[in-house]
Parts: structure tokens; sequence; C-alpha cells
């Protein structure tokens, strides 16, 4: 009889077999509640014709959940040990690819040349705004994405205004909603923090339109950079005298680079290009 990870007795038994503890400066936390397990597969919702990234797959808990749904499913583990204990999880499974690598360097358009993948993953806080980048800048795009993160963080993402750069960039390219609370007792070793499921269904084009994507993003990033000082003096730093000229739009200038809503990043940043 095959392992459940998601069982808290078998994945002792499976990580004393591959001589595994969590770590964390990989923000590894196992997801040890079969029934959140499964709503977050069935959120994700993958049909068997679809084809499935699944990030951090650790010992393989979501990932016996996914694969019996998904035409294909590509499961990535950078720890060694742990994508050792996942071949032996998924063995059964015809349609699952094990890659032991970093998601951050893997080419995800040849992985996924037409796009349309969905994508599970419980995402380590310090990962979070670096992957959703890398996820949603690049054509083509995925369909959806379910992914775990940090309470704090999700209700960044699903904010009414761009409360990071990593929000913006969100916005841009989906729309984004929580769909449920994670405690930390449903993992081990338990977080410090509650977690939460945020699903991501990715647009047919950005929500902004702007000539230069690329150079709107680098302006959004400059004038986070000074994200805890006001708009005027920001602006002014970051653009010159032109700044001053942008604030017409009717911007108070006392205000904050986390208080404004995406129109107004887009007008803002049209206001500076022409």
């Amino acid at each position: 009889m095959s392992l459940d990870p998601a069982r808290p007795a078998d994945l002792e038994v499976l990580l004393s077999r591959h001589g595994i503890q969590a770590k964390k400066r990989l923000g590894q936390n196992f997801l040890i509640d079969p029934e959140l397990r499964d709503r977050i597969a069935d959120v994700l919702g993958p049909r068997p014709d679809d084809e499935v990234l699944e990030v951090g797959a650790g010992a393989g808990t979501l990932t016996v959940a996914l694969a019996p749904a998904c035409g294909r499913l590509v499961a990535v583990e950078l720890d060694r040990r742990l994508s050792h204990a996942l071949r032996s999880t998924v063995r059964a499974f015809a349609n699952v690819e094990v890659l032991e690598a970093d998601i951050m360097k893997l080419d995800l358009g040849e992985l996924f040349p037409t796009g349309d993948e969905l994508v599970a993953g419980n995402i380590p806080y310090y990962l979070t705004g670096a992957l959703i980048r890398r996820l949603l800048e690049n054509e083509p795009r995925p369909r959806r994405l379910a992914l775990v993160v940090q309470r704090e963080v999700a209700e960044r993402w699903t904010a009414s205004h761009g409360a990071s750069l990593a929000t913006v960039a969100v916005q841009v390219y989906a729309e984004a909603r929580l769909e449920f609370l994670l405690p930390p007792r449903a993992f081990d070793p338990p977080p410090k923090v509650e977690s939460a499921l945020v699903v991501l269904e990715v647009r047919a084009r950005p929500a902004v339109q702007v000539p230069d994507l690329p150079a709107f993003f680098r302006f959004v990033e400059q004038v986070f950079q000074f994200r805890r000082k006001q708009l005027g003096p920001v602006l002014a730093r970051v653009t010159g005298s032109r700044g001053e000229a942008a604030l017409r739009l009717g911007i108070d200038p006392t205000r904050r680079a986390e208080t404004l809503s995406l129109a107004e990043w887009e007008a803002l940043y049209l206001e500076l290009a022409s």
C-alpha cells in the first residue's frame, strides 16, 4: 500500500526512510491535512487533458491528488532528498515528471511551449514576489494558478490597491481571489503565521494598456524603492521635474506608492512617458 504524505503517520515514515528533516531556509512546511489538500486540488480544477506545473512538490502531498485528474504533471523540487522521496511517492503515476531543479532557473517556455498550463504549489515567503513575476511576465502564460502563501501576502495580492511590486504584477496579469485560509496546524512543522490559498485567473491580455510593459514595471519598481516616502518627492527623484506634471492628474502628492490603484499606476506612467 502506498504512503499518503498528507497523513502525518505516513509522512513521518516517508521522511524517516529518506533521512529528511524540514529545512527552514527553504521554507519547508509539509501539508498534513488531507481534506485541505483535496480542496486545493479541486480549486485548481485540472481536466484530463490539462498540463500542470507543481512548484515545490516536496514529498508529493499535493502531487498524488493532482496526478489522477490531469494529463501531464511536472513536479519541481529543489531538495535532492525530497525529490527522491517524491519519486517513490508518485511511482505509480506514469503522467508525472519529477524535476530536481530550481524553479527560478527552469525554462518554462520549453516545458510548456503552448502555455495554458495550471500551476499549483506551497510557496515559501522569500520566493513569492520573484516567482510570481517569473510565472506571469513571459509568454506563453499559464491559465490558472492556485498557490498557498502567507496570509499577509494573499491579502496584498488581492487588495484594491498596489500594496507591493508583486501586487501590481499580479493584478496586471491576473484576477486574484483569496479562496480559503490554512491554519498553522495544517503543516508540519507548523509555521508561525497563517497561510491562505490564492487563485490567480490569468487575463487574456494585461490589465494596463501601456506601450512598453517592461518599462512600466521598471518605473513601478523604482517608485517602490521609496515606498515609505510621499509620492511628490519620490517622483521628483525618480523622474526629475516631470514628476510634478504627473501629479496634476489629481493624485495627492502626500500619498505613498502602496496606496495607488492599478489605474493610477497606469495613468502616472503614461503621463510620464508622453
